[in-house]
């Protein structure tokens, strides 16, 4: 057996030849084509299905929500996902996509106070913390997610992450700032 525990490498020289490949690896891959994500502690969140994402962001809002002091619980029916500090709160949940966008999807007029929209990237989050009535004002009936009757009722927010549209600069931007925004609640 050449790998240890946990695929490391025990055959010195397996170890040799690893070390060598490590060092042409930069003559066949260009930066550009290397993967941003590869040494991301949030990685393993891109491999899964869609629908875990979700579910997956949730869970880190949640987490994050519950470290920093405030009460969290289900909101105990579909039309908002948690109950942070008292308020009803939809969670929306973005990876950084190739293109240097966030999109947050399946934004929807149901019964919750504020959007909690998490935004990753191999390196950084950022956050936003956008009153219902904001975001009625901006994304809902505005940007619809889908074309025809079907697709009526759902919309999105999609922005490069370098340059969030000016009206989210008051619903926060960076973690801390939604911290603030949720102790003022």
């Amino acid at each position: 057996m050449t790998t240890g525990p946990r695929g490391r490498i025990r055959d010195p020289e397996v170890g040799l030849l690893a070390s060598i490949a490590g060092t042409l690896r930069d003559d066949y891959v260009r930066s550009a084509e290397a993967d941003p994500w590869s040494d991301s502690p949030f990685k393993w969140i891109k491999t899964r299905p869609s629908r875990q994402v979700g579910k997956i962001g949730e869970q880190l809002v949640a987490g994050w929500c519950a470290a920093k002091g405030f009460d969290v619980t289900k909101s105990g029916d579909s039309e908002a996902d948690r109950v942070i500090a008292g308020k009803r709160v939809e969670i929306k949940f973005s990876t950084l996509w190739k293109s240097g966008v966030f999109k947050f999807q399946q934004l929807r007029d149901q019964d919750y106070e504020y959007a909690i929209c998490l935004g990753v990237s191999p390196f950084d989050a950022q956050c936003w913390a956008i009153s219902k009535e904001t975001l009625l004002r901006h994304v809902i009936g505005v940007t619809p997610q889908h074309t025809g009757a079907a697709g009526s009722d759902t919309f999105w927010l999609s922005f490069r992450a370098t340059s969030p549209p000016g009206w989210l600069d008051q619903c926060g931007g960076r973690l801390a700032d939604v911290h603030g925004i949720i102790s003022t609640w």
